[in-house]
């Protein structure tokens, strides 16, 4: 088997060290463990937080207006004083 130094944050440690007490078990079996049950879940769409949102933004908009934003912006003078 290789060994890997992994930097985790101080909550995610104390939970691995706590179940590996409480399971009798090495805290790299537990890490091993979730490592093994997130590589076996299969993503089965966005999450569902967003999904209702997919397809909503109105047709015909640029095909790269994420990259030309700030042209764009220009070009619809968006943030300057209309009133004048």
């Amino acid at each position: 088997m290789k060994t890997m130094t992994v930097r985790l944050p101080e909550p995610m440690a104390a939970e691995i060290e706590a179940e590996s007490h409480r399971r009798n078990v090495s805290k790299s079996d537990i890490v091993r463990e979730r490592l093994e049950g997130f590589q076996t879940k299969e993503v089965e769409g966005p999450p569902a937080g967003i999904a209702d949102l997919i397809g909503s933004i109105e047709e015909g908009l640029p095909t790269d207006l994420s990259a030309r934003k700030k042209h764009y912006l220009r070009v619809l003078k968006y943030g300057r004083n209309r009133h004048r």
